[in-house]
């Protein structure tokens, strides 16, 4: 069965543009996974923590027949290529891949939590995801994107994201 699924992408090291486009590229050519759609790119400021350089994100929709499991395995393994070494908790990095939603499930694992626990309070992975669907509804609460979007609006550490 094909799950819809919607990743979010970030860098903010070395080519970050360029990173995040051969991310994309790389996660088109699984086996089993179908590009959909990709937001536009964003520039952000970092969140969580602020003495390093700031962030290009963008938000993918894919296709895919992979489980929950097999999808972070593959992501996993092109940061792994990409260069991405173990780093301290929302730190600089080459490239970030994270599932945000799969299908209509609710997971939670010591691996993986889909929805991701963070997306709600991250206008870099809101605003990109809101402009490839803003139709989604997050399975765990129902509520739409849109409504997740004006609350967190203006909240601290959400401000500067702007599109390139």
């Amino acid at each position: 069965m094909h799950k819809t699924v919607y990743l979010s992408l970030g860098s903010n090291m070395g080519a970050k543009v360029t990173n995040i486009k051969n991310a994309v590229e790389a996660i088109g050519a699984i086996e089993g996974i179908e590009v959909i759609k990709t937001s536009s790119l964003y520039a952000t400021e970092p969140w969580g923590k602020k003495d390093q350089e700031g962030f290009i994100n963008a938000a993918v929709e894919i296709v895919t027949s992979l489980t929950p499991g097999q999808l972070l395995e593959r992501l996993q393994e092109i940061e792994i290529k990409m260069g991405r070494q173990p780093s301290e908790k929302w730190g600089p990095r080459i490239i970030d891949i994270d599932i945000l939603l799969f299908g209509d499930e609710v997971l939670e694992s010591r691996k993986l939590t889909v929805p991701h626990p963070h997306m709600r309070n991250r206008l870099f992975v809101l605003i990109p995801l809101e402009e490839i669907n803003s139709a989604i509804r997050f399975p765990d609460d129902g509520m739409d994107i849109k409504e997740v979007l004006a609350r967190v609006i203006d909240r601290e550490g959400n401000q500067g994201i702007t599109k390139i």
